[in-house]
């Protein structure tokens, strides 16, 4: 077989597809936090008062204060988990791959709010390999889940990254 036409898919990929890894918990959401996301994310304009004033978020359809669609429970862990470098990825005979980032499409379920505590879990759920302009080319899809405490869905995220 022509080394171009050999599959960047390895073993370790091929036992992990499908399979949930271990799962992350947030603290509890808190209105500061709320708040906080809210002016970072909208400065220099102020946020929409459903992120921070009590009184006003009362009376709308979400009876309360609830976080924007973006909000990140996991933005500041005391410690960080250690995270591969997305340069590492290497093809079965061994020799490094590029990796690039090939977006990500985010759906949304239940708003988050104050008191949630969000779970998180991860999972290489599939993969799509062809012959691109640059030789073989692997496109991955990763998968990321967070449910509340009610195990409702929050955000499904899958991520693309392109390795060649």
């Amino acid at each position: 077989m022509p080394e171009a036409a050999k599959s960047l898919v390895t073993p370790d990929m091929e036992e992990r597809k499908g399979v949930w890894g271990n799962e992350r918990t947030s603290y509890p959401v808190s209105e500061s936090d709320i708040r906080k996301w809210a002016i970072a994310t909208y400065w220099p304009e102020t946020p929409p008062r459903l992120f921070w004033d009590a009184d006003y978020a009362a009376t709308t359809r979400w009876g309360g204060i609830v976080a924007p669609m973006d909000f990140n429970p996991f933005a500041w862990p005391p410690e960080r988990p250690q995270m591969r470098a997305a340069g590492a990825a290497q093809a079965r005979s061994g020799r490094r791959l590029t990796v690039m980032n090939g977006g990500q499409t985010d759906t949304y379920g239940a708003r988050m709010r104050p008191g949630d505590v969000i779970r998180s879990r991860s999972r290489l759920r599939d993969w799509e390999e062809r012959q691109g302009r640059l030789g073989q080319t692997l496109f991955v899809y990763q998968e990321t889940e967070w449910h509340n405490q009610k195990d409702e869905l929050v955000r499904r995220r899958v991520s693309i990254s392109i390795r060649y």
